[in-house]
C-alpha cells in the first residue's frame, strides 16, 4: 500500500496550502512504523522531503516536520546512532551550523552494531550536505564516513537508494583542489565499489577514464580522477586491474594529447602503493611509459612522470631493483638531457634508499656526509653485487662529464651520496669504466663521444700515472681493430688524455703515446686523421719540438718503403701533422721532398701536403716550383710516365690549394720561368699556368693577375719551339673555358697593344722580316686562334663602344698575322657572324670603321669559305655607303671591291649602286649629305665595275652605268664629277673601243663654256686613258684639247687638264716625242712658283699616271734631263704637299724599287749639285717609299 500512497503524499507536500503540507508531513512521519523492508524503500524519499520542510515559512509546517523526524528516530535500532540522534536531528534541522558537529560525532562514535535503514535515512542527508560544504575538513569527513558506512550495513542493498544522492557528491569531491579531499573521496569510491560491486556502479569507471583524458580538467582534477580510478580498479580485483592497465591505460601513453599522457602517468603514481606487491607484474610494461614521460614536451607531463618514478622507487625499489635499474641506466644514455636529469634523480633516490641515506644537496664534503656515503656504498655493494655496482658507478661517473650543466650537477650530487673516496672507487671500477668509455667513444654520436673523452681526461687528471699504462694500450688496440666511428672516438679520447696529463707524465710514456698518435695520423680515414692532428697539436704544445723528432723521421723513412700500404700511411701521417703545424714542419720537410730528381713518393707527398698547407706553403714556392718545373722539363712525357703524372698532380694540387694570399707568389714563380732559355722549361711554365687556371676556376682569385698571365702567354705565341706553342695553346684554351669572356674582355686593349708590340719587334729587330709578311707562330697552327676568338666576339657583341672598336681592330690585326690556311672553314665563319650582326647597330663611326676593316681582311683571308655570306656582306657594305662618316664610306668602298671575287651576281648590285648614285631612292636629308653619299656610291660603283664588271650578264647593266656617269659628270659638285669620271673610265674599258671612241667624240664635239662641265670632261678623259689601252689614235685627237685647257681660267679645269695630260701622252703612239713637244707647257707649270699647290700636285699626278704607262727602264729617258732637273728642284724646295707629290714622280723615274741603276744613270747626266741633292733625297726619302699608287 505504501507504493500506492507515497506518491500522492509527496505530491500533496508540494501544495501551496500549509494545512495540506502539514497533513502530508504527519502521514510521512507515521510511515516510520512500517515493516523494515518497506521502511528501507520509503525512507530515502521521505527524509529528504521532511528536511526540506524546515525551510518553509509557516511555523506549523516546520514543527510538523520536526515531529515527523523525531517519530522516525524513535524506530532506530542501532544503539550508537540512537545515542547521537539528537545531534543528527539538529544537523538535519539546522544544516548550515550543525553539519560539522554531526559529522565529528559520527567519526568519533565507535560502532559495534550494524546500521539499520532508519539510521541511514538520518545519516545520508547529513553526508550529502557535508560533501557539498565549502570547508575542506567537512568534505573530508563526509567522504570518510561515506566510504566506511557500507562496511557497517548488514545488507549493502539498503544503501543503493542513496547512491544517486551521494555518488555525484563524491565525484565532485574527487576533483577538489585539496589533495586530502581527493584522497578521501577516492577511498570512498573504492569502498563503495568493493561493497556494492561494479554492477551497481556501471557508469563510474567510464566517468573516471573520461575525466582522466579530459582536456578541460586541471592537473589536480586529473590527479583526483586517477586516484579514484586506482581505488575503483583495486577494489574490483586483480583481473580487472590487469585488463584495464593493458587495454585501457598504458596504450594511451603515446596519445597525442598531453592531458591524456599526464593522466596515464597519474595512474602510475597511485597504482604502485595501492597494489603493493601486486604491481610487480606491471613494472616492466610501465617503465617505458614512465621514461617516455620524463622527456615529454609538456612540462606538467614531465613533472608527473618524475613523481611516478619516485613513487615506484619508494614502493618497489628495494624489492624489484633488478627491474627498475636497467631502465634508469638506459635513461642515463638517452639523447634527451631531460631524461638524463630525471634518470639521475631517480637513480639517486634508488641508491640512497638502498644505502639507507639521502641524496646530498650541498658540497657533500662534511664528515657526516662521508660516513653516510661509506655506509651507503657498503649497502649498495651488498644488495646490487660487485659487477652491477661497478657498472652503475661507471655510468654515474660518465654522467659527471655530461655536456649539459644540470646533468653534471645531478650526477655529482648522486656520486657524492654513494661514494666516499672518489680515487679509491675509481680504481675499483677502472676496468669497467675504461671499457664503458671506449664504448662511448666508439658510439658515433658526437655528443656522447665528447662526454666520454672529457670523462677520460678527468680520469687521467685524477689518477695520473696509475691509469695511463692501462688506458694507452687499450686505446691503441681499439684504434687498430675498430671501425671508423671507434677510431674517431679513440682520437677524441687520446686528445683529452694528452691535454689532461702533465708534462712529466707525457715524457714518461712518450714512446707509447707517440706510437698511438702516429697510428692515428696514418689512418686511411680522413676524419680520423683530422682528429689525430688535434692530438698531435696537444702533444706539441706540451713537449714542443720533441713531438716532431719522435714522429716525423720515422714517417719520412716509411715514405720510401716499397710497401704501398706503409707508404700511404706514412704520407697520411705527414699530411695530418702539416694540417695543424705546417709553419714549423714545412722548412724541415720541403728541402727533402724537392731534392731532384723528385721521386714518385715525394711527388705524392707534395700533393698531399699542398692539400692541407694552403695558408703557408707559398713561403716555399721559391724551392718547390723551380724543382717541379725543372724535373718535368728534364723528363720527356714518353719516359717515366708515372713519375711525370705524379709531378703534374703535385703541381695541380699546389695550384688548387694555395690560399688567395699565395696566388701572387705562385704566379710570380711561374712567370720567372717563362723566359727561360730552355724550351722545355718554358713549355712546363705554360702548362702550369693551365693547371693554375683550371684548379682555381671556382675561387676566381687570380683574375687580378690576368694581365701578367696574358702577357707571358702572348709572348710565348712567338716562341720558336713547337711544344711551347702547344702548351701555350692549352693554357689559352683553359683561360677561355674557365674564365668568363666578360672578364677577359676587360684586358682586350692590353692584349691588342701587346700583340702590336710583338709584331713591331719581330719586324724591326735584327734579322726581322721588316715590311714583309709576318705570321705569329702561335696563331699559325691547328686551332691556334680558337681560344682567343670568344674574347674578341664578346667584346664585339657586348662591349662598350671603345671595347667594340678595340675588339674589332684587334681581331683584324690578329688576322693579319695568321695565314689563310689556318682560318679556313668554321673558324672564319665564327668570326664573320658577330661582325655582320653588330656593324648595322647604332655604333660610333670609329667602331664601324674598325669592323669594316676587319670584314675586309676576313674577305681576303677567308676566300671561297665565305661565299655563303656574300648577300649579307653586300647588304652591309651598301648600307655603309650612306653612313654620315666619310671614313666609314671609304672602308665600305674598299670592302665592296674585295667582295667582288666572291660575288657571282653583280647585276643587281650595279643596278642598286647606279640608282643610289642618281639618288632615285635617297633617304638622306640635306644637300651635303646627298652629295657625300652620291660621291661614295660612285666610288663604289667604279670599284665594283673594276673588280667585277666582267661578271655582268644583263645587257643593260654596263650601259646604265655609263649613262649615269655621263649625267653626273655635269654635276655642280666636283667630287661627284670625279666619281662619275671613274665610272665612265671603267665602263668604257669594259664596253670596248667603239664605245670609247664614241664617248671621246661626244666630249670633243660639244665644247662647253661652263667650267663644271669642262672639268667633268677633263676628268673623264683622264679616267678613260688610264682605264683603256691602245688609244694612240685617240690620243692625237684629244691631246690638243687637253693642252688648250692647261691655261684655262678655272683652276679646277687647269688642274684636271694637267692630270689628264700625263695619261694622254702616255697612251700616244710615241710618248717621248709627245712629251718633248709639250715639255714647255709642263716645264712652265713646274717652274712657275706662283702656281697653286693644287696645280703642282695635279702636274705631279699627271706625270705619275704617264710614267706608270712607260716601261720602268725607259722612264728617265722619257722625261729627259731638263724635266728631271726641274722635278728634282721642286721636290727639294716646294711646299710639303708638292714635295710629296714629286717624290712619287722621282721614285718612278729613277726606278727605285729595282735598285740604284736609275739613280746612277741620272747622276751621270746632271750637274754635281743635283747629284748631291738627288743622292741625299734618294737615301733619306725615296728609299722609304714602298710603292706609288694610281692617283
Amino acid at each position: 500500500g505504501v507504493k500506492l500512497v507515497l506518491p500522492s503524499v509527496l505530491d500533496a507536500f508540494q501544495d501551496s496550502a500549509w494545512r495540506t503540507k502539514q497533513a502530508s508531513i504527519r502521514m510521512l512521519g507515521s510511515m516510520s512504523h512500517m515493516a523494515p523492508k518497506q521502511l528501507s524503500a520509503a525512507l530515502p524519499k521521505i527524509v529528504p522531503q521532511l528536511t526540506e520542510a524546515f525551510a518553509d515559512t509557516h511555523p506549523k509546517v516546520k514543527s510538523s516536520a520536526q515531529e515527523a523526524l523525531t517519530e522516525i528516530s524513535t524506530v532506530i535500532k542501532n544503539p550508537e546512532i540512537k545515542s547521537i540522534s539528537a545531534t543528527l536531528l539538529s544537523a538535519l534541522t539546522n544544516p548550515a551550523e550543525k553539519t560539522q558537529a554531526a559529522l565529528e560525532k559520527l567519526i568519533g562514535t565507535e560502532f559495534l552494531h550494524s546500521i539499520d535503514a532508519p539510521s541511514l535515512a538520518m545519516i545520508v542527508p547529513i553526508l550529502h550536505r557535508g560533501l557539498r560544504d565549502r570547508g575542506a575538513t567537512v568534505k573530508r569527513m563526509g567522504g570518510l564516513i561515506a566510504g566506511n558506512i557500507c562496511t557497517m550495513i548488514n545488507d549493502p542493498r539498503d544503501f543503493v537508494p542513496y547512491i544517486p544522492t551521494l555518488l555525484p557528491d563524491l565525484q565532485v569531491a574527487l576533483l577538489d583542489p585539496i589533495p586530502d579531499v581527493r584522497s578521501t573521496a577516492s577511498k570512498a569510491l573504492g569502498s563503495l565499489t568493493r561493497s556494492l560491486g561494479d554492477q551497481i556502479l556501471p557508469e563510474l569507471r567510464p566517468w573516471l577514464v573520461k575525466k582522466l583524458r579530459d582536456v578541460s580538467c586541471s592537473s589536480a582534477e586529473r590527479s583526483g580522477a586517477a586516484q579514484g580510478l586506482t581505488e575503483v580498479l583495486v577494489a574490483s580485483g586483480s583481473s580487472v586491474v590487469d585488463d584495464a592497465m593493458k587495454s585501457e591505460i598504458l596504450p594511451l601513453r603515446s596519445h597525442p594529447d598531453p592531458s591524456t599522457r599526464e593522466g596515464v602517468l597519474w595512474m602510475l603514481s597511485f597504482l604502485p602503493p595501492a597494489l603493493g606487491h601486486g604491481f610487480a607484474p606491471f613494472i616492466d610494461i610501465s617503465l617505458p611509459a614512465l621514461v617516455g614521460g620524463l622527456s615529454d614536451e609538456s612540462e606538467p607531463v614531465r613533472d608527473v612522470a618524475m613523481r611516478a618514478g619516485r613513487v615506484l622507487i619508494r614502493s618497489h625499489g628495494k624489492a624489484h631493483v633488478d627491474k627498475i635499474l636497467p631502465s634508469l641506466e638506459a635513461g642515463l644514455g638517452n639523447e634527451d638531457h631531460r631524461i638524463r636529469v630525471a634518470s639521475l634523480s631517480l637513480l639517486g633516490d634508488l641508491l640512497s634508499m638502498i644505502g639507507g641515506t639521502y641524496v646530498v644537496r650541498g658540497d657533500g664534503n662534511t664528515q657526516d656526509d662521508i660516513r653516510r656515503a661509506e655506509k651507503a656504498q657498503a649497502q649498495i655493494a651488498l644488495l646490487l653485487g660487485a659487477e652491477t655496482r661497478k657498472r652503475v658507478l661507471s655510468e654515474l661517473y660518465l654522467a659527471r662529464s655530461d655536456s649539459v650543466h644540470s646533468v653534471r650537477q645531478s650526477a655529482i650530487q648522486v656520486w657524492k651520496t654513494v661514494v666516499s673516496v672518489t680515487a679509491r672507487t675509481l680504481r675499483e671500477i677502472l676496468s669497467v669504466l675504461v671499457n664503458r668509455i671506449i664504448e662511448e667513444l666508439a658510439s658515433g654520436n658526437p655528443e656522447r663521444t665528447e662526454v666520454a673523452a672529457q670523462c677520460l681526461g678527468d680520469l687521467v687528471s685524477k689518477l695520473g700515472d696509475s691509469v695511463l699504462p692501462q688506458i694507452i694500450p687499450v686505446l691503441r688496440s681499439t684504434l687498430q681493430s675498430g671501425d671508423e666511428k671507434t677510431k674517431l672516438g679513440v682520437c677524441v679520447g687520446l686528445n683529452e688524455v694528452i691535454k689532461c696529463s702533465t708534462k712529466d707524465q707525457i715524457v714518461k710514456y712518450i714512446n707509447f703515446i707517440v706510437k698511438l698518435v702516429q697510428d692515428a695520423l696514418s689512418d686511411d680515414n680522413e676524419d680520423v686523421r683530422n682528429m689525430a692532428s688535434a692530438s698531435f697539436t696537444s702533444l706539441y704544445s706540451i713537449v714542443g719540438g720533441r713531438a716532431f723528432d719522435e714522429v716525423v723521421p720515422s714517417l719520412l723513412v716509411a715514405l720510401e718503403d716499397d710497401n704501398t700500404v706503409a707508404k700511404s700511411r706514412a704520407l697520411n701521417g705527414l699530411v695530418g701533422i702539416l694540417a695543424v703545424r705546417s709553419r714549423e714542419l714545412l722548412p724541415y720537410i720541403i728541402p727533402r721532398l724537392v731534392r731532384r730528381p723528385i721521386t714518385i713518393n715525394h711527388a705524392q707527398a707534395l700533393t698531399g701536403i699542398a692539400e692541407v698547407t694552403g695558408g703557408s706553403i707559398h713561403a716555399h714556392f721559391a724551392q718547390i716550383i723551380p724543382a717541379i718545373l725543372g724535373d718535368l722539363a728534364a723528363t720527356p712525357d714518353a719516359e717515366q710516365q708515372d713519375r711525370v703524372a705524379a709531378l703534374r698532380k703535385a703541381s695541380g694540387s699546389i695550384c688548387g690549394n694555395v690560399n688567395e694570399d699565395g696566388v701572387k707568389n705562385l704566379i710570380s714563380e711561374i712567370t720567372s720561368k717563362c723566359t727561360s732559355d730552355k724550351a722545355p722549361m718554358r713549355r712546363e711554365s705554360c702548362l702550369m699556368f693551365e693547371a693554375l687556371v683550371v684548379e682555381r676556376a671556382e675561387q676566381q682569385d687570380f683574375y687580378e693577375h690576368l694581365p701578367v698571365i696574358l702577357r707571358e702567354l702572348l709572348y710565348r705565341l712567338n716562341d720558336e719551339d713547337k711544344s711551347v706553342l702547344e702548351a701555350t695553346n692549352k693554357a689559352f684554351i683553359a683561360l677561355s673555358k674557365h674564365v668568363p669572356a666578360e672578364e677577359l674582355v676587360k684586358h682586350i686593349e692590353f692584349m691588342r697593344n701587346l700583340l702590336a708590340s710583338m709584331v713591331s719587334d719581330a719586324r724591326r729587330r735584327k734579322g726581322g722580316v721588316g715590311d714583309g709578311e709576318f705570321l705569329l707562330p702561335g696563331f699559325n697552327m691547328r686551332k691556334g686562334l680558337d681560344p682567343l676568338l670568344p674574347i674578341y666576339q664578346r667584346g664585339i657583341l657586348y662591349g662598350s663602344p671603345t671595347i667594340r672598336e678595340v675588339s674589332a681592330s684587334g681581331l683584324g690585326e690578329v688576322l693579319n698575322i695568321t695565314a689563310s690556311k689556318f682560318l679556313a672553314g668554321p673558324l672564319i665563319v665564327k668570326m664573320t657572324g658577330p661582325l655582320l650582326r653588330i656593324v648595322g647597330d647604332r655604333n660610333p663611326s670609329n667602331v664601324k670603321v674598325a669592323i669594316l676593316k676587319t670584314l675586309g681582311l676576313i674577305l681576303v683571308k677567308g676566300g671561297p669559305a665565305l661565299r655563303a655570306f656574300v648577300p649579307q656582306f653586300q647588304t652591309t657594305f651598301v648600307k655603309a655607303l650612306t653612313d654620315p662618316s666619310r671614313q666609314v664610306r671609304v672602308e665600305a668602298i674598299s670592302a665592296l671591291s674585295l667582295l667582288m671575287p666572291l660575288s657571282t651576281r653583280v647585276d643587281p648590285l650595279i643596278k642598286e649602286l647606279v640608282s643610289g648614285s642618281l639618288q632615285k631612292n635617297a633617304a638622306t636629308e640635306g644637300a651635303a649629305a646627298v652629295v657625300a653619299v652620291q660621291t661614295a656610291t660612285l666610288e663604289a660603283l667604279a670599284a665594283v665595275l673594276e673588280k667585277g664588271g666582267k661578271k655582268a650578264k644583263l645587257p643593260a647593266t654596263l650601259p646604265s652605268s655609263l649613262d649615269a656617269a655621263k649625267e653626273l659628270m655635269r654635276s655642280e659638285d666636283q667630287g661627284i664629277r670625279e666619281g662619275a669620271a671613274k665610272v665612265m673610265g671603267v665602263s668604257c674599258s669594259l664596253m670596248g673601243p667603239e664605245i670609247v671612241s664614241e664617248v671621246l667624240g661626244e666630249m670633243l664635239e660639244n665644247v662647253e663654256v661652263e667650267s663644271n662641265i669642262l672639268h667633268g670632261k677633263l676628268c673623264g678623259i683622264r679616267c678613260i686613258f688610264v682605264a683603256c689601252s691602245e688609244l694612240s689614235e685617240a690620243s692625237a685627237k684629244v691631246l690638243p684639247f687637253v693642252l688648250d685647257h692647261t691655261t684655262a681660267n678655272s683652276e679646277t679645269c687647269r688642274d684636271a687638264a694637267f692630270e689628264a695630260l700625263g695619261p694622254v701622252i702616255g697612251r700616244s703612239l710615241d710618248p717621248k716625242a709627245a712629251l718633248q713637244q709639250n715639255q714647255k707647257t709642263l716645264m712652265k707649270g713646274i717652274e712657275n712658283t706662283r702656281e697653286s699647290i693644287h696645280t703642282h700636285v695635279s702636274i705631279a699626278a699627271g706625270l705619275v699616271l704617264g710614267l706608270q704607262m712607260i716601261e720602268s727602264g725607259e722612264r728617265l729617258d722619257f722625261l729627259g734631263l731638263n724635266m728631271m732637273d726641274a722635278i728634282l728642284k721642286i721636290a727639294l724646295v716646294g711646299p710639303q704637299r708638292v714635295q710629296f707629290a714629286f717624290n712619287d714622280v722621282l721614285w718612278l723615274a729613277l726606278d727605285v724599287s729595282n735598285g740604284e741603276e736609275g739613280l746612277e744613270q741620272y747622276c751621270g747626266l746632271t750637274i754635281f749639285e743635283n747629284q748631291k741633292s738627288v743622292r741625299s733625297l734618294h737615301s733619306k726619302v725615296l728609299m722609304k717609299i714602298k710603292s706609288v699608287s694610281t692617283p
